[in-house]
């Protein structure tokens, strides 16, 4: 039986820094258009309260999604010590294609694992490259496909990458755009026959009787601007309630799968949404199983880095492997848990043992 396991990670956080005092000026509007009563000093604060974000990253003009993925997948590569070449699969997580600096039009002709692959200059024509949109939890969901594959014998080497430019995608009369952010990470799956690490269980769910629009594409909030054109917005409130419930039940089923003791876990890479939110999760998660979030078991990169999606696990578990975040370690025997909740609605979790 093939075992699964992470052998490079790589990420590439952009260069333009955006700072909470940068949005001072700028107009938000309430959905129905109206003024907010406070002024943004205020809202600011309480948008810092709730979601930990101080700053976060947009992608140069230059770049695109596919342009940061494939730094990320670079240095993924340069990690493992592979040759790109050796690659089977090259699964690329995203939401909104390559949307060029300015423009409002997603491009996914031809798809961003087939630029990425075209940039990294593999010529192998068996190292099959095809997108996935499965919201946020994108890149954990790449990594669950990596592992089947491998299982399945049909594959050794598979690059999973998650990118995201949402700066591009928000609309700036909405004070949920201060959320959002751009970046990418990635990481190498590769069969093993070591049965003491690598992928140990999973689980991936879809609510969508009630809960398929939670986020959606609408139309600014400014109602003086074009109407044909829609952003990325989301009703807040029901994807909190929605998280609390059910991501930290998928991450249990996983951790129940791998017949691992909830006090062996050591780590849990969980997606980068709001600080209050994941908080929130990992107390619910440990309280199923009548226990104390131990200390320093959610490492977080949200206060600088903001949310940029299917880029937030990948990024934030290859700054703790490279010991670029301060107070968090990884260390051999391990265990630990990804999760991720997103639209669809979608959430998922590995347990993995490094």
């Amino acid at each position: 039986m093939n075992f699964s396991r992470i052998t490079g990670t790589g990420s590439y956080i952009p260069k333009i820094k955006k700072e909470n005092s940068n949005f001072l000026g700028t107009h938000f509007l309430n959905p129905d258009g109206s003024d907010f009563s406070n002024d943004n000093q205020v809202i600011i604060e309480k948008f810092k309260m709730i979601t930990g974000i101080e700053e976060r990253r947009y992608a140069e003009s230059s770049y695109n999604s596919s342009d940061l993925g494939f730094f990320a997948a670079e240095k993924a590569i340069k990690d493992a010590e592979i040759n790109s070449e050796e690659l089977d699969y090259i699964i690329v997580a995203h939401n909104f294609g390559d949307v060029k600096k300015g423009s409002v039009q997603s491009d996914t002709l031809p798809s961003l694992a087939t630029r990425i692959k075209h940039l990294l200059k593999i010529n192998n024509p068996n190292c099959v490259a095809y997108d996935i949109l499965f919201g946020c939890p994108g890149w954990i969901e790449g990594v669950i496909q990596a592992q089947a594959f491998i299982k399945a014998g049909i594959a050794k080497k598979c690059l999973v990458i998650g990118t995201e430019t949402l700066s591009r995608v928000v609309d700036k009369y909405d004070r949920d755009s201060m959320i959002y952010s751009d970046g990418a990470g990635a990481c190498v799956v590769e069969a093993s026959n070591n049965q003491d690490s690598g992928i140990l269980s999973h689980a991936t769910q879809t609510f969508s009787k009630d809960e398929a629009y939670h986020l959606f594409f609408g139309r600014s909030n400014n109602k003086n601007e074009d109407d044909t054109i829609r952003y990325m917005k989301m009703h807040g409130r029901k994807i909190y309630e929605f998280a609390l419930t059910n991501v930290p039940n998928a991450m249990k089923i996983a951790l129940d799968k791998s017949d691992v003791s909830i006090d062996e876990v050591k780590k849990i890479f969980i997606h980068q949404a709001n600080e209050k939110m994941d908080e929130a999760i990992i107390n619910r998660f440990f309280r199923l199983y009548k226990k104390q979030v131990p200390e320093g078991v959610m490492p977080m990169s949200i206060h600088e880095l903001g949310n940029s999606s299917v880029a937030t696990v990948p990024t934030l578990l290859d700054l703790v492997l490279k010991g670029n975040i301060d107070n968090q370690e990884v260390n051999k025997g391990d265990v630990l848990i990804l999760a991720s909740v997103g639209a669809g609605m979608n959430v998922n979790a590995v347990v993995y043992r490094y």
